[in-house]
């Protein structure tokens, strides 16, 4: 049995996430969100193609912070797509700006790399 790493992330709205993911990065809603008596979104789960990650909003109390634009991150998120010029195409105009790319990098193949309006950064490939 092969065991599995899945992301999850945090971020400040939620709710615009989730849209943002479906909306630019073709995202499917995999598991419904969750909503917390507060209000703030406690969980739901997103897949691009096989690709799966959770995500909530933020949850302070818990040392659940989304990322802050002062610093690095620590971690990148790779997603392998089957077509990097259009989603960088989609993302672009969405209103995000490319940190690299779309440019072959032999020998990964076409990639790109950005940081969405969540703060998270992420490479795509496409091999």
């Amino acid at each position: 049995m092969a065991s599995e790493l899945t992301p999850y992330l945090h971020v400040r709205d939620g709710r615009a996430a989730i849209a943002w993911y479906v909306d630019v990065l073709g995202a499917a809603i995999v598991d419904a969100p969750i909503e917390m008596p507060d209000g703030r979104l406690g969980h739901v789960e997103l897949a691009v193609g096989g690709a799966r990650w959770m995500m909530s909003d933020e949850f302070p109390e818990l040392h659940a912070e989304a990322p802050r634009g002062d610093r690095g991150l620590p971690v990148t998120l790779h997603l392998t797509v089957p077509d990097v010029d259009g989603l960088c195409t989609r993302i672009v105009a969405a209103g995000t700006s490319l940190d690299r790319g779309p440019e072959d990098a032999p020998p990964a193949g076409r990639v790109a790399s950005f940081r969405d309006p969540f703060g998270h950064r992420w490479f795509l490939e496409q091999p």
